[in-house]
């Protein structure tokens, strides 16, 4: 994973910690739309390009299966370019592609490898904006940084659900593109420059093996993601089909992702005031957000609403206190360490979509949702068995 002798931050002059976070939330925001974009606007979509639930989830699954491929090289990348050099290269990458779909995605086929082609931001931006807030942010405020920055992904897909009544239902699904792709190039001027150096590195270059309880984490992540995952992807369509209007369809994943934004932000705070180990909070939080799935599996509006608030608001909001716990354990390549788990939140991206639209489309969505509660559940319990593996938390310095 990591060079076996130190590594050596380049350090220019040192970047606001205020500055290098609005930079990495914006980059994270521009480079994750793409996709989150495509399954707010399913239905408007699938209409024109003639795509059912299965095809959004093959489409999705491409996506994040790039974006697996493509993290462990950009984590590399991160680490010899620096941050800032990557995260724009990202934010590029993802309003041309925006840009592509808004213009020429006349079919299917070419939406899938539009989005294929944007995997690539994601990968560069997450891990660019990992690295820029491991090296400039205070170690005791880390973990609201992180929660703060993984916040920055359900605020795409709030900015998805409202583009339904906002744009899509109005002017069309291709303007809500375009508008995104402007924003995206307005993007770039958050990202800081100077203070966010690469890291040089000296001795043999001599590679270790991932650690074992990093790769298990991984593993997890692979399925709770793939599990949460379906919420984004599939809660539009999903509440369309018991009858909701379109439009309040839509609100409905806004509400929820308005409800993961806080719930990401607020297990950062606690983060940085909790002691022990983070990996075991995670279980719990999956173990909660596995029974907001079960009740999206139910039919009725109250529990509907309900496993909207802890689908999203447990289920879905570990990613910032995963990331904070490999980064604390792993300080000299941030980037490098987390590219390892985040291939696991990537991986979970491509698998559940693509199996979890093929038992929507056979068996219902009340099957789907099930059987992502039951993926969570799982995860809960690879996530103890880790936190059991990983050596103690350096102590947060206050």
């Amino acid at each position: 994973m990591t060079d076996t002798v130190s590594a050596t931050p380049v350090r220019p002059a040192p970047a606001r910690p205020v500055r290098v976070g609005i930079g990495a939330v914006t980059t994270t925001v521009v480079c994750v739309l793409p996709v989150f974009l495509v399954g707010g606007l399913a239905v408007q979509m699938g209409a024109e390009l003639d795509f059912s639930a299965t095809g959004l989830g093959m489409a999705v699954a491409v996506y994040f299966g790039v974006s697996a491929l493509a993290s462990v090289p950009s984590g590399a990348l991160v680490e010899r370019f620096g941050p800032a050099r990557t995260a724009r290269a990202g934010i590029l990458l993802a309003a041309g592609s925006l840009l592509a779909v808004a213009t020429v995605a006349r079919s299917y086929p070419v939406l899938v490898v539009l989005l294929a082609v944007s995997a690539g931001a994601n990968a560069l931006g997450q891990l660019a904006s990992n690295a820029a807030l491991a090296r400039h942010v205070p170690a005791r405020r880390q973990g609201l940084s992180f929660g703060v920055k993984q916040a920055a992904v359900p605020v795409a897909t709030l900015l998805a659900g409202a583009a339904v009544p906002a744009v899509a239902l109005t002017a069309g699904w291709r303007w809500a593109f375009g508008v995104a792709a402007a924003a995206a190039v307005a993007a770039l001027f958050a990202v800081p420059g100077a203070g966010v150096g690469p890291v040089r590195r000296t001795g043999t270059g001599q590679r270790d093996r991932p650690p074992a309880p990093l790769v298990l984490i991984g593993v997890a992540a692979t399925l709770a993601a793939a599990a949460a995952n379906a919420l984004g992807t599939f809660l539009v369509d999903s509440a369309a089909s018991r009858g909701l209007d379109p439009g309040l369809a839509g609100l409905t994943l806004t509400l929820g992702s308005a409800v993961c934004v806080l719930a990401r932000v607020s297990a950062g705070w606690l983060a940085d005031r909790r002691t022990g180990s983070h990996v075991a909070v995670i279980a719990g939080m999956l173990g909660v957000g596995a029974l907001g799935l079960v009740l999206l599996a139910m039919a009725g509006t109250v529990p509907l609403v309900v496993g909207v608030l802890l689908g999203f608001g447990l289920g879905w909001a570990w990613p910032g206190v995963m990331t904070f716990a490999v980064v604390r354990l792993h300080p000299r390549a941030p980037a490098a360490a987390t590219s390892i788990t985040q291939t696991g939140v990537y991986a979970g991206g491509c698998l559940g979509p693509l199996a979890l639209g093929l038992l929507a489309d056979r068996f219902g969505y009340p099957t789907m949702w099930a059987t992502g509660a039951a993926a969570m559940l799982v995860a809960a319990a690879l996530m103890l068995v880790a936190a059991r593996t990983l050596p103690p938390s350096p102590a947060t310095p206050h």
